[in-house]
Formats: C-alpha cells, sequence, structure tokens
C-alpha cells in the first residue's frame, strides 16, 4: 500500500468542506495544481477516486464520503498530540477576526491585549461588521471566529456564549419628555425610536412590539452602525436603545440620559461562533479566551 500523510488528509478535508481546490488552496496559502497534485497522491494510495471533477465545484464521491469522518477523527488526534507536545506561547498562525460594533466599543481592546499576551505568534486580522455579514462570512469560511448576536444554529459551527448586553433607552439632556416619572409606550412613542439594522433581531422586537401595542404607526430609525445610533441620539433626533455598556461614558458625563420606560427590548445575546470542520485550535482557543473577557469586563460594569 503506497503510504500518505497528515497534509493529505487536511487537503481532503479542506477541498470537502469549501467544494473547491482553489479555495482549498487559497487556505493552504499553496497553489491550486499542488492541491491537486496532494488529493491525487491520496486517491492513488488509497487506490479511490474520492471527488467528481465538476465545471466550477468538486463533489465527494462515495469513497470520499466514506474516507471523510475517519479523516476528521485523525485531524482531530493529530492536533491533540501536536498541542501536547508544544507550549500555548509557540502557537502560531493567522486567526481571522470578525466583530460586532458593539464588541468594538466595549471589551475588544482587553480581548487583542490577551490574544497577544497568550499567543504571542499568532496574527489577526479584523474586520467589523453587521451580524448579518458575519454569519455570511463565518459559513463561507472567510473568517474563523466571529462575535456576533447569536447563536449561530448552522450544522458544523461552535457556540460559546458570552455575557449579554442590557439595553437603556436613552436620549440627549435637552430632549423635552412628557414627564419625569415612567413613560409609557404611547408616550415613548412621540418621539423618534433610533434602533440597530431593520436585519437585527433588535429592529424586529421593537417594530413588532410598538406596532401591537400602540395606536399610531412607530417612527423607528434604524443604523446600520452603532456609532451612528449613538451620534444621532447625541444631536437629539430621538430615544434610542442600546447598549448600556456602550453608553456608559455618555450617561455618566450626562451628554445622554436614562428614560424610564415600562417596556425594555430583549437583551442582546453574543456568542463566539467559529467552525468545527476544518478543525482550528487556534479559534477555539480565541472563542474560549473571548469568554474569560467579555466575563471579566462584565464583572467590573456591575461593580460598585
Amino acid at each position: 500500500m503506497i503510504p500518505f500523510n497528515i497534509k493529505q488528509l487536511e487537503t481532503f478535508l479542506l477541498v470537502a468542506t469549501f467544494g473547491s481546490f482553489r479555495k482549498a488552496a487559497d487556505r493552504l496559502n499553496t497553489t491550486q495544481p499542488a492541491v491537486s497534485a496532494r488529493i491525487a497522491s491520496l486517491e492513488e494510495a488509497l487506490g479511490a477516486r474520492l471527488f467528481e471533477r465538476q465545471s466550477s465545484t468538486v463533489k465527494l464521491t462515495a469513497e470520499g464520503q466514506r474516507l471523510l469522518p475517519p479523516a476528521q477523527r485523525v485531524l482531530r488526534d493529530a492536533e491533540r498530540l501536536q498541542l501536547a507536545a508544544s507550549s500555548l506561547s509557540e502557537t502560531a498562525g493567522v486567526l481571522r477576526l470578525g466583530m460586532a460594533e458593539s464588541i468594538v466599543h466595549t471589551w475588544l481592546s482587553d480581548f487583542l491585549g490577551e490574544l497577544k499576551e497568550h499567543y504571542p505568534l499568532v496574527e489577526t486580522d479584523i474586520v467589523v461588521d453587521a451580524t448579518t455579514t458575519l454569519r455570511s462570512e463565518l459559513m463561507s469560511h472567510r473568517i474563523d471566529l466571529a462575535v456576533l448576536m447569536g447563536p449561530v444554529l448552522e450544522y458544523g459551527i461552535e457556540n460559546v456564549d458570552l455575557p449579554s448586553f442590557p439595553l437603556v433607552w436613552v436620549c440627549a439632556p435637552n430632549l423635552k419628555l412628557p414627564k419625569c416619572g415612567q413613560l409609557t409606550l404611547n408616550e415613548l412613542m412621540q418621539f423618534p425610536i433610533i434602533s440597530y439594522a431593520r436585519s437585527t433581531r433588535l429592529y424586529s422586537e421593537i417594530h413588532r412590539k410598538l406596532s401591537g401595542e400602540v395606536e399610531q404607526t412607530p417612527r423607528i430609525f434604524p443604523a446600520n452602525s452603532l456609532a451612528a445610533s449613538i451620534k444621532m441620539t447625541l444631536n437629539g433626533i430621538g430615544i434610542a436603545s442600546l447598549p448600556e455598556q456602550v453608553v456608559r461614558e455618555h450617561t455618566a458625563d450626562g451628554t445622554l440620559r436614562i428614560v424610564d420606560c415600562e417596556w425594555h427590548p430583549s437583551d442582546l445575546q453574543f456568542t463566539a461562533s467559529y467552525p468545527s470542520e476544518p478543525s482550528n485550535s487556534v479559534a477555539e482557543r480565541a472563542a474560549n479566551l473571548a469568554a474569560c473577557v467579555a466575563r471579566r469586563y462584565a464583572a467590573r460594569a456591575v461593580a460598585p
């Protein structure tokens, strides 16, 4: 029997995951002919055809489908052996991060600092975008780890729960409210409501609640960025539902004030999500580290 190696199995799994020799080559930082050569050598060693080559994609044959589970187990076992033989500080690679904007305004800098301290040889590429975009990038394997409003309930995605973000209603101090006490929904609706983008669960929850329980049509101003929402609120355009941790500096210095209302949207739930296949130990470790950093940040936020 012709021998085969771990690199060939890794290449096989990436081609199977992406359905493309070119995308697998990009992930491995090599050329498409090199990927094709590895697959050809593996097929020769196993005496079986693993992929059906089509015009723009490739599909697993029946033999390839049978090889998939044992190949995944071998790669995971090899990774565990490698981790056991090396210290954490020797872990290297590029980690492609996707971050929701709420994280940028809170504990991202703490996380990057700890990531650098624990894994000094790991380089990071960061993209900041809306949850819907990050989810798409994650499913397309263009990022390794996404911190987003989750969980991502898709096959092959692991989710690490993070502390939630409680929301508060806030407005500019010069906005004239109808009374000093707690506002009803009808009273709240006298002002434009500044919210996250239309594609978010928060927007849907606010629109559904206000549309169902008040007489007038709600005026909801969705913003595609958290910074835009904050700026609109500071300028007195309306009342916003924003994460308390994000606007804490503004409420502390008086540039924004908290509005007491009879109803609040649900807390924002975040996860650190990453693909389980192909296995990526750096992403898995970074997700767990993100959870630790986020918990410490949340604990500081509620400390007297």
